[in-house]
């Protein structure tokens, strides 16, 4: 996965409990040996992944929720797991599912621990030149694609997955659910205006009709996934918002996030990896993704709109957190969040058509 760095607080970690969760790990997690090193995985700014090391030098991969500020239907770990424990088996590149702690007292909330999957994490386009050929890069975006395309082919029903959301109404569902969220995370001193509330309005006068029922990954995008030497996705990660739905809602994220070369405004600040020499165009990876999955993509532009507007939505909750205090020391360009919240809400509206 991704370098990082020890976070310390006092003589513990933040956001482990070294000596209880030690003991778990000896306990439920066959072959592990402490003592265990634990290393905060940078680029997580909602749930925290650390990397775990035990004494055999084995690594493996803990999620759990922000140290605090947890709204209360968010960040559930039960629900990742169930999701990676039923799509590995399916043939869907994810990490090992390894074991799933509920008990509150050993880490204060619940967490899971899968396998550490070796590979390249691109979040910048220097990590990519440095890391991929440029022969390389140019098979990322359509295996991105493609794989996409293969998890939206998966059955939910057939995976166990059938009961995870009603099945209907998922982009209906998702405005009301990120409306919700962006006004329980104001912060004091920032204003938007009416911006993202008017733009989640004429989001939902237009919602397309829902083509088919998928697993929806919910925030699919390069840095979500560890690639091999080969330019393949090796695993898929973060299913901190998966649920089932429209299909189109993912791919739309995927080409919301990808920045084309010349591109003026990055999705995420700083994470502009896509626009390196060598990788396909978001118009490459749209096509590919509409070969491989046979739905109609024409309406890709609402999509798009629906993904900057939830990623803003998004973006506010990271920035209330770290107010709060929350992120666990990973404060990269977060001080920056309020203005590109608004920038989001604006490339949302623009692709909309109309001044909202």
């Amino acid at each position: 996965m991704a370098r990082g760095s020890v976070l310390r607080m006092g003589e513990g970690v933040v956001g482990i409990d070294v000596e209880r969760v030690s003991a778990w790990l000896e306990a439920s997690v066959p072959g592990t040996k402490g003592p265990f090193d634990f290393t905060l995985i940078a680029g997580g700014r909602s749930n925290l992944t650390f990397r775990v090391t035990d004494a055999h030098g084995r690594s493996i991969a803990l999620r759990r929720p922000p140290v605090s500020h947890v709204l209360p239907t968010a960040h559930d770990m039960v629900r990742e797991y169930t999701v990676i424990s039923a799509l590995g088996p399916a043939g869907i590149p994810v990490p090992d599912a390894l074991a799933l702690c509920e008990d509150d007292s050993v880490n204060e909330r619940p967490f899971y621990v899968m396998s550490f999957v070796d590979g390249h994490i691109l979040r910048s386009a220097e990590a990519a030149e440095k890391e991929l050929p440029i022969e390389v890069r140019a098979r990322v975006g359509p295996n991105l694609a493609t794989t996409l395309a293969q998890l939206h082919a998966v059955d939910p029903d057939e995976v166990g997955l059938g009961g995870l959301a009603r099945h209907e109404g998922y982009i209906d569902r998702q405005i009301r659910r990120w409306q919700g969220q962006f006004e329980q995370m104001r912060v004091e001193g920032v204003d938007h205006g009416d911006l993202v509330e008017s733009v989640g309005a004429t989001l939902a006068e237009r919602i397309p009709v829902q083509q088919r029922v998928s697993i929806v990954h919910g925030d699919y995008r390069l840095d979500n996934t560890v690639l091999d030497d080969e330019g393949r996705v090796a695993a898929i990660l973060d299913w901190e918002i998966c649920t089932l739905g429209d299909p189109l809602a993912d791919i739309g994220i995927l080409c919301t996030y990808w920045t084309d070369p010349g591109d003026r405004v990055a999705a995420l600040v700083g994470q502009d990896g896509t626009s390196a020499p060598g990788f396909s165009t978001r118009r490459d990876v749209l096509e590919a993704y509409t070969e491989a999955s046979g739905l109609d993509t024409s309406q890709i532009s609402y999509y798009m709109a629906f993904g900057y507007w939830k990623l803003a939505c998004i973006l506010q909750g990271v920035y209330a957190r770290y107010v709060a205090g929350a992120t666990a020391g990973d404060t990269g360009s977060v001080e920056d969040f309020p203005r590109h919240v608004t920038a989001l809400a604006t490339l949302a509206r623009n692709l909309l058509g109309e001044a909202v």
